[in-house]
């Protein structure tokens, strides 16, 4: 089911699903020239060049490729390093689950301030009988 013949090809089609070279290279580097920034990018993507996207480039360009709903590129890696196949998170869904997870803290939370409370008040007694 691997469609690519390497990373770069599947980055490559992720960067043509994003708008293009110029488009995705001034998002990974607005502190560059736009055309340095395109020229870069297109650099680090050709694996006869030296360049290479780092970490966080790599990381931001699959975001951003997620964020549109292409998911090749990371497919593409986890097929590479022989895992399931990605099931990408509805945002909506993330916030459900963060929203449960925090109500469920909160309320763990509230129970070990109150047992906190007792505890002094029950130091506070016992200090007072034993004074």
């Amino acid at each position: 089911m691997n469609e690519y013949e390497s990373l770069n090809h599947a980055l490559i089609d992720a960067v043509k699903a994003l708008g293009g070279s110029k488009v995705v290279a001034a998002r990974l580097w607005p502190e560059k020239d736009p055309l340095a920034a395109q020229r870069h990018l297109l650099a680090c993507l050709n694996e006869d060049k030296p360049e290479r996207l780092s970490p966080d480039h790599l990381m931001l360009l699959l975001r951003m490729a997620r964020d549109i709903g292409h998911h090749s590129a990371f497919a593409h890696m986890s097929h590479m390093l022989s895992y399931a196949e990605p099931q990408p998170v509805n945002p909506r869904d993330e916030l459900t689950e963060l929203l449960r997870e925090y109500r469920e803290f909160r309320r763990g939370d509230s129970a070990m301030a109150e047992r906190i409370e007792r505890a002094i008040t029950s130091l506070n007694v016992s200090g007072k009988v034993a004074a």
